[in-house]
């Protein structure tokens, strides 16, 4: 297999990731009755705020793709959950992931770099950041809802290679706070979790 052949693949397995985990934290998404959306998710953070917040950063990939720089991006797009979730969460993130995972899927995509506030940087790390975002988030929205907390343990592998590659110190997007120790027997979701600051 050649250099393209090979790269062509990996993308590929990257953007079926992706979209597995937005089917995932859609799954929980929808399974949120309505009591559930003002359930505390994290510190200051109702599940609703959370939904908003995933939400938001799908609604950045067009843009980044589009070759617009984070920190532009970022002032275009409402910060305010109800703005954001327009009354119907479900369906502002639905909209909202179609839109990130049609950006994702156009041609050469995640072969090019987005301008992130550092500068510019690799598509793949960005839409492997936003995989183990949202496979977490998943796991965040059910726990506080009485959901199903179970993860695709394809996506957890992914997350936790995501963790050791990045470090935990280097920050995504869903850390909620300093890691939680485990001990070495801890099975793969409970690791991620973990690392992630939550105890699974």
């Amino acid at each position: 297999m050649g250099f393209t052949e090979c790269m062509d693949r990996i993308h590929v397995e990257l953007l079926e990731r992706f979209q597995r985990a937005q089917a995932q934290f859609t799954d929980r998404v929808d399974a949120v009755e309505t009591a559930g959306w003002d359930a505390v998710v994290l510190p200051g953070w109702t599940v609703a705020d959370l939904v908003a917040h995933v939400t938001r950063r799908q609604l950045l990939v067009p843009l980044l793709l589009a070759g617009e720089r984070a920190e532009d991006v970022a002032e275009q797009l409402p910060t305010d959950s109800e703005e954001l979730l327009a009354g119907d969460p479900l369906g502002s993130w639905e909209s909202a992931a179609d839109g990130a995972l049609t950006a994702w899927a156009q041609p050469d995509a995640l072969a090019g770099t987005v301008i992130g506030p550092a500068g510019p940087v690799p598509a793949t790390d960005l839409v492997v950041e936003l995989t183990a975002d949202l496979t977490v988030h998943a796991w965040d929205v059910a726990r506080a809802t009485g959901g199903d907390t179970a993860l695709d343990l394809e996506l957890v592998a992914a997350g936790l290679l995501v963790t050791e590659l990045r470090g935990v110190a280097g920050g995504l997007p869903a850390v909620a706070g300093p890691p939680v120790e485990t001990g070495d027997d801890g099975d793969p979701q409970t690791q991620l979790l973990a690392r992630l600051g939550r105890r699974g």
